[in-house]
């Protein structure tokens, strides 16, 4: 609708037969109306014209006070174990993958507030009976108007099936994690890149929080790949989402890139790779690595963390443009990997500090 002088008008599809036909047509209702009415010029045959038909005032007046953001009537507490969205809750939460449609699970309401505010693609939120409590913190994201997903309700007992805690807090969503490409992460507007790379990092814990570090120390994004024949858990799995607090719906991060494809694509970009060594110096330890302070840290640069009982494949240091080791006292072997790239991730952020302060 629109408004012409006073009168509130409706549009009404009209379909032109001919130029001679529509300008008829004109003619005639420029006789027939009762104030003046614009005329428009011949359209080609087969195209259409919007004519202006006046609205009753009753009419239009019933029409604005109705308007206004439409919200859908609240739906039934799911009560049934087979229920779809159940299902697919279930696969996502207690099942830990995602679901066909390409849903991760997140659960407890700090999470589920930060699924909100990602900016990710919100497939469905539920609460349980108990969970009720935390919708007045979600109201903010729940009560948009431009809301274009499912609030659910079930009871405690179906909740409990689903979710994958121990004592669960009665809220959950499906999300859809941002897909990511190699040039999201080494985009200039990130600045200059600091990529952590999780090469057959097996514990969903110590992704989330190399992850988590990661994102609290600037770094530009990350890379989950497989490492030989050890994978990298998924970083969107619910143990990894909770052990990152969130951060990897908020870092890019890019799955499924092997790791010889991503060595080459680093170097075409001009970031150079930092081999983490996770073993202390020894006989076998090349004389070419380096201690963290060590580091150019203010290059473009991708830090690799490998397996946590087997590190990074020996083909994988050797093709790394650095080396680090972190120095430790002679009775201790290994340190574990999130530890590890938090030293390092952390010796980054303050020497990039220190470079940006002197100049």
């Amino acid at each position: 609708m629109f408004a012409l002088g006073t009168h509130k008008l409706e549009l009404t599809a009209w379909q032109s037969q001919s130029p001679a036909l529509l300008r008829g047509t004109l003619s005639q209702r420029r006789k027939n109306a009762q104030r003046p009415f614009r005329a428009y010029p011949p359209l080609p045959r087969g195209h259409c014209l919007c004519y202006a038909r006046p609205v009753p005032p009753s009419a239009s007046s019933s029409r604005g006070a109705s308007a206004g953001p439409r919200r859908l009537a609240e739906a039934p507490p799911i009560t049934s174990r087979d229920n779809r969205w159940l299902k697919e809750f279930r696969v996502a939460l207690r099942g830990g993958v995602t679901t066909v449609s390409g849903a991760a699970g997140v659960e407890g309401a700090r999470l589920v507030e930060e699924a909100l505010s990602s900016g990710c693609r919100i497939q469905a939120v539920l609460f349980s009976e108990s969970g009720e409590r935390h919708r007045q913190r979600l109201a903010p994201f729940l009560n948009r108007p431009e809301i274009a997903f499912p609030v659910l309700r079930t009871t405690d007992r179906l909740f409990e099936g689903i979710a994958d805690t121990e004592h669960p807090q009665g809220v959950a969503a499906l999300i859809e994690p941002r897909a990511a490409t190699l040039e999201d992460l080494l985009r200039p507007s990130q600045g200059t890149p600091l990529l952590a790379v999780l090469a057959g990092v097996q514990d969903p814990g110590n992704v989330g929080t190399i992850l988590r570090t990661a994102a609290a120390f600037g770094a530009s994004g990350a890379v989950a790949c497989a490492s030989g024949q050890s994978g990298t858990a998924n970083p969107f799995s619910p143990k990894a989402l909770r052990a990152s607090a969130g951060a990897a719906l908020h870092l890019p991060i890019l799955v499924g890139m092997s790791l010889p494809i991503l060595f080459v694509q680093l170097r075409l970009a001009g970031v150079r790779t930092v081999a983490a060594t996770l073993h202390s110096a020894g006989a076998s330890e090349p004389a070419e690595s380096l201690a963290p302070w060590e580091i150019p840290w203010g290059e473009p640069l991708a830090i690799l963390v490998g397996n946590e009982g087997a590190g990074l494949p020996e083909e994988a240091e050797r093709s790394a443009d650095l080396r680090v080791r972190i120095p430790m006292a002679p009775r201790v072997e290994s340190l574990n990997a999130a530890a590890a790239a938090a030293i390092l991730f952390y010796e980054a952020a303050r020497e990039r500090s220190l470079h940006r302060r002197q100049g």
